[in-house]
């Protein structure tokens, strides 16, 4: 539409500058972008330490639940069940550590009648943290008598 004594162009320049700064620039968009992947990276790491830690506490409630169904088989029979034997005697479902090995067991242990072993993440004996080992006499199970 055209009016007389208006110019368009004036018009259209006023409407095409308001129109710019209602949308965001690329660059403010690839902002957001990599700051929301550095905080989703973060909580990334975080949450697999969560998830290494509650496998470590899941190993040693398992540990303690295997020394007491142990102390329960010397109860009933006297002896602990041989290195032969190992876990297969013991009424328990809980044979395998939380990252799928077996646990071991030993009879004697290295500090007491009996030991109960997760090797850790790595299933490797030694490491430090989460690739440690977990003894059952560490956690004050399994004490000899």
């Amino acid at each position: 539409m055209f009016l007389w004594g208006h110019d368009n162009r004036e018009t259209e320049m006023h409407q095409n500058k308001h129109q710019r700064y209602r949308a965001f620039s690329f660059v403010e968009i690839m902002a957001v972008v990599i700051i929301i992947g550095i905080l989703a990276g973060a909580v990334a790491i975080k949450f697999k330490d969560y998830i290494d830690k509650s496998k470590v506490n899941r190993a040693k409630g398992d540990i303690a639940t295997i020394v007491t169904a142990v102390e329960s088989y010397y109860a009933d029979k006297g002896n602990y069940p041989t290195n032969d034997e190992g876990l297969d005697v013991l009424n328990i479902t809980t044979k395998n550590d939380p990252w799928g090995r077996p646990y071991q067991y030993n009879s004697p242990g290295r500090e007491a009648d009996f030991e109960i072993i997760c090797l850790g993440r790595d299933g490797t004996e030694g490491g430090d943290g989460i690739d440690g080992d977990i003894y059952s006499w560490e956690l004050g199970q399994a004490e000899s008598e």
